[in-house]
This record gives C-alpha cells, structure tokens and sequence, in this order.
C-alpha cells in the first residue's frame, strides 16, 4: 500500500508539473533555438532564446501543435515595426520562423537599387563596417553591414553581399490584418519577398516576440556533451543578451 500511494504521489507531481510547464510554454514564454544564419549579425545558429507569448495576445498557434481551441486572436496588441517575431509560416501553419517585422497592414514595401523603401521613403541606413564574414548556410560570404533605421526610430544592424544581388522588386503590398517580415541577413533569406513559400503573415500566426538570448554555443566547435570544449563553445558574450 505504501508503495502505491509513493507511485501514485509520483504520478500527480509529474503532472501536475506538466500542466504547469505547458501553461507558461502557452501563456508566458517559450525557448527557441536557431538554427539557420538568416538573421545574422542578430541572432547567430546555436543561440537560444525566450519569445514572450503573451506579447501580441493568443491565437491556436499559442498552443502546442496549435490545436483549434482559438478560431481567430484573442486580446491582440499591434506588434511594432522592427520587432523580431517568431511566427508560423504560412505555407504550412506549422514551421517556425523568426524574421524582423518591416511591413505593417496597408504598408508598400519594396527594393529599389538594393535600397528598402516604405510607402515610398527610403529606409536610411548608414554603412559600418565594410570587411565583415557571416555564414550563409554553410559557406562564410563577405558583406557590408549597415546599422537601418525605420520610420518609428527602431535602428538594428542589417548586412548585405557586396554585389547587392538583390536590386529591385515589385511593390509588396501589405493585406489588412497581415505583416511583412524581412531576415536581417538580406541577402540569405527566405522570408516574405517569396510569397509562394512566406509571403505575408497573418495576425493569427504570430507566436511570439524574441526578447533576450539565454544561451549560446557554437557547434561547429563541439556539441553540448563535449563538455571539455565549453570554454571554446559557449559563446558568453551572448548569455542573457536583449533582442533588439
């Protein structure tokens, strides 16, 4: 007897420890990992980083395997351009993205002569460095960095391949209740320009604001188990670094 109440003591800690863990991963905050360089100098692959799921309100997607349980959002707050969101593609309402939001309903976005524009305004952006190295997958192509500021104020560092590959575009027109979302590494990213794969991005599949990196490594170096590599792997200058 004693045993079993011990099992069955065992069983309700254990899940009432899920229903805990599952309400904070919907409600509160999420970890995500990196694992594709599109946001570079941003977020790098390896880094590991909390969204807030509370900061533009819940939707199906909120939930794990975004069961029905939500037919549109719920206490929705507008995102802000410039934020980095996490959302979920809408391609295939399931795989996550993490892009910078450039684009809001109603806005006109496109390239002129590798030049961002809004609503017919240039983004400003002002040159940095000229002789930076970032992955592309996994080639290391050699760009120029630009810190770009947008309309509202919000700067953030963007790079682009010195033979600015991509000039020109149509004019992306943003559809009500849906965003464009651009990666901070211009030239390696498949993000809203391709519409038949991203393409604009409905309110309801917004998952999450990225808000601070709480790990980082680099696994080219050696994998979390190595653990005689960590003072080469761990990237500390990255541990609890904001998102901006």
């Amino acid at each position: 007897m004693i045993t079993k109440k011990i099992i069955l003591d065992n069983i309700k800690t254990l899940f009432y420890a899920l229903i805990i863990a599952l309400i904070i991963r919907s409600l509160l905050i999420q970890p995500f990992y990196i694992p594709s360089s599109s946001m570079e100098p941003t977020l790098l692959v390896g880094d590991r980083l909390f969204v807030s799921k509370y900061s533009y309100g819940y939707s199906k997607h909120s939930f794990p395997f975004s069961p029905p349980v939500l037919n549109k959002r719920i206490m929705f707050a507008e995102p802000k351009r410039g934020d980095v969101v996490v959302f979920k593609t809408p391609y295939d309402n399931r795989t996550d993205y993490i892009k910078r939001l450039i684009g809001l309903p109603g806005d006109k976005v496109r390239f002129i002569d590798s030049n961002l524009y809004i609503n017919e305004s240039e983004v400003i952006k002002s040159l940095l460095t000229k002789n930076d190295k970032i992955f592309c997958g996994n080639t290391t192509i050699d760009v120029f960095t630009f810190k770009e500021n947008l309309p509202n104020g919000k700067t953030h560092t963007t790079v682009y391949l010195k033979n600015f590959p991509f000039q020109n575009s149509d004019i992306f027109e943003v559809p009500k209740d849906h965003y464009f979302f651009l990666g901070d590494n211009r030239d390696c990213s498949k993000d809203s320009r391709f519409l038949s794969s991203v393409g604009y991005v409905h309110k309801d599949n917004l998952v999450g604001k990225a808000q601070f990196i709480f790990f980082s490594s680099d696994k080219s170096i050696g994998s979390f188990f190595a653990f005689w590599k960590w003072h080469k792997s761990i990237r500390f200058n990255r541990l609890f670094k904001k998102i901006y």
